[in-house]
């Protein structure tokens, strides 16, 4: 199976890497998204460790149960080679109602089929008033006018 882009990554390459990524996760279909990491991938997301599609299914499973109304928004920070760094923030709320913005940086690694190999992702939590949301879309994909990170100012 091969996801492309695939490496060695260009800036273009490498932004649509991005936008891919972030539109999966953003459509919440843990199944689907499992298929864009090999099946081997190694996480860390903040102190969990997951290992192989399965893994990474069953961790988003868990993810969107408790993170309702997901809405993210990734941006290339670097890239290289097999590799690329992005920083990303998104908004949700708990079963409660209480919203919080999220904001880390993950590292990717790829395998010559552009499938992720490795992922890194260390992230912070904020609470939030929900009239401080900044994140205004349907559920699903971005669309291509709504402001980025730094357009936000994130």
């Amino acid at each position: 199976m091969t996801r492309p882009p695939v490496p060695p990554f260009t800036e273009e390459t490498a932004i649509i890497k991005v936008r891919a990524a972030e539109d999966g996760w953003n459509g919440r279909n843990p199944e689907k998204i499992a298929l864009a990491y090999s099946t081997g991938s190694v996480w860390r997301n903040r102190a969990e460790f997951v290992t192989g599609r399965a893994e990474i299914e069953a961790f988003l499973t868990r993810k969107w149960q408790h993170e309702l109304d997901y809405r993210l928004i990734k941006e290339l920070w670097a890239f290289t080679g097999d590799r690329i760094a992005v920083r990303f923030a998104y908004e949700c709320h708990d079963a409660g109602g209480n919203w919080f913005r999220s904001y880390g940086n993950e590292n990717w690694e790829f395998d010559e089929h552009g499938l992720m190999k490795r992922r890194i992702a260390s992230i912070n939590d904020l609470a939030i008033a929900e009239s401080d949301r900044k994140f205004h879309w349907p559920l699903g994909r971005r669309p291509d006018e709504h402001p980025g990170l730094s357009e936000l100012g994130l």
